[in-house]
């Protein structure tokens, strides 16, 4: 029995740095959205440029030092915030109608809105879609479809 509670222990201690927040990111890094902004008033469908300073853009699952891929959070709050903020933060970012994954290392896409406003967040996300240690993200923006 202690073989096999020495076992599961070992596993898990292996396994929790691609589950846990430990990627670091650099300082200076920074994630922004290129061609729209806070109060922009847009037609559907509306395309998005991601921008992405002090880092690199590598797809899902491939481990290099300094990069990550895209993710929009779209009409939820802020990263961290709401009922799965703590464990996005740990675990990863799930992936639905309200976050968009970029794991092919996409720097834009164009999304079909419907009309009203709309909150959107950039995330850096790691191998694993999880946020770096320090996450990199924009700020919140709300942008309103005709």
């Amino acid at each position: 029995m202690k073989s096999i509670v020495k076992a599961v222990t070992f596993a898990t201690l292996l396994a929790a740095p691609a589950l846990a927040q430990d990627t670091p990111a650099p300082d200076d890094a920074r994630v922004y959205f290129v061609n729209i902004a806070d109060g922009d008033t847009v037609s559907s469908p509306v395309t998005v440029i991601f921008g992405l300073d002090g880092m690199g853009v590598a797809p899902a699952g491939t481990e290099a030092d300094n990069t990550g891929h895209h993710h929009i959070l779209l009409n939820r709050p802020p990263l961290g915030e709401g009922p799965e903020g703590e464990e996005e933060l740990q675990y990863g970012l799930p992936a639905d109608e309200n976050h968009i994954h970029f794991g092919g290392g996409q720097t834009q896409v164009t999304l079909d809105l419907p009309a009203g406003e709309h909150t959107m967040q950039l995330v850096l996300g790691d191998l694993n879609h999880v946020p770096h240690a320090d996450p990199v993200v924009s700020e919140v923006i709300t942008i309103t479809v005709e």
